[in-house]
């Protein structure tokens, strides 16, 4: 299984990366929307960090449980070793572009920004620059992709249902604990993995209920009824600005279960007219632009730069058009050599 032969999935991808694009324009040089008015709806940009997130645990998931059906087993090395062509070649090289144009003087950084980075723990380091910020996000999932596996192989796939309950159950007690007790509580409650692994832990549970869903007639009615526009509305709602209880409470864990409804009816019915839009040619492209051009979008995407390369729409062409270049040269050749290598080790 593959997000290419699940529906949909392009298409929430790049609705998500689309909410953060236009999340960090705000304040840039030019832009036309005013920052005031984009809050009033909330940070729309960590709402697409959320559907990713999401997305990430369900497709995961539902690889390793189809890989467990198949083979009564998971591959670690297998998994460890796709994972790491997939993802470190392009990013290692955004990193690698970054210092050298630290030590060109062209932005400023610092050792413990680059120590971060390369090693994904930027979601504990808050005291960073700007680009290499969004890091956070990527080093939250990094840090998934090592430990779900392992946990997944040793509690098993019947195991999975319970274990993904207690990750969104104990997230938010531990967002709570953080307010009161963290140095640094706003960042903690938002980017530390203990505090956002629920996010995650929605689409892990929902890849592991989704057998017994199928044989949920009354669900099943409900996500392809008109009824089920108030699900996104409900997570908009949630999205709101709120008082911190709530805000980093309830209103996070509605939001991830309310988004993992949302993957499921999208992946389930594409034959709507939100199914045809998100798996419209356009949406399903940009989505399998989502990884490129978030990473290389932060660096132009600066509202506290004011130098022409952070001008919108200079700023927006210069991000898509690196997420090209790091998409066509790096990520889709090593993709390729990887299929044709598993090809031959097959033939």
């Amino acid at each position: 299984m593959s997000s290419a032969r699940l529906p949909s999935l392009d298409g929430l991808r790049a609705v998500s990366i689309v909410l953060v694009l236009v999340s960090h324009l705000v304040g840039t040089p030019r832009f036309p929307v005013d920052a005031r008015a984009l809050g009033a709806v909330g940070d729309i940009g960590y709402l697409g960090v959320r559907v990713f997130f999401v997305i990430s645990g369900f497709l995961i998931t539902s690889l390793l449980l189809a890989e467990h059906a198949r083979t009564r087993t998971v591959s670690l090395r297998g998994f460890y070793v796709r994972r790491f062509w997939r993802i470190f070649p392009a990013f290692y090289a955004f990193v690698a572009v970054m210092a050298v144009a630290w030590a060109a003087g062209a932005l400023r950084l610092s050792w413990s920004d680059l120590v971060a980075a390369t090693t994904y723990t930027m979601n504990y380091h808050y005291d960073r620059s700007w680009e290499l910020g969004h890091i956070w996000s990527l080093s939250v999932e990094e840090q998934f992709y090592l430990l779900w596996p392992a946990l997944f192989l040793l509690a098993g796939p019947r195991r999975v249902v319970p274990v993904a309950v207690a990750m969104i159950a104990l997230a938010p007690a531990l967002r709570a604990l953080a307010w009161f007790v963290a140095p640094a509580r706003d960042d903690v409650i938002l980017e530390a993995y203990p505090c956002v692994m629920d996010a995650i832990a929605a689409g892990c549970l929902l890849a592991a209920v989704r057998p017994r869903l199928d044989r949920a007639a009354a669900y099943l009615r409900f996500l392809r009824s008109p009824w089920f526009a108030v699900v996104p509305a409900i997570v908009i709602a949630a999205n709101l600005p709120a008082w911190f209880a709530l805000e980093y409470t309830t209103h996070i864990t509605i939001m991830n279960r309310g988004v993992a409804l949302c993957v499921d009816r999208c992946v389930r019915f594409p034959d709507g007219w939100v199914g045809r839009a998100l798996n419209a040619a356009p949406l399903v492209w940009l989505g399998g632009l989502s990884y490129s051009l978030y990473l290389w979008q932060e660096p132009f995407l600066n509202p506290h730069g004011r130098m022409a390369i952070n001008t919108f729409p200079l700023n927006l062409a210069l991000a898509v058009a690196c997420a090209l270049a790091s998409s066509y040269l790096i990520e889709r050749p090593i993709l390729a050599w990887r299929a044709r290598r598993a090809a031959a080790g097959s033939a």
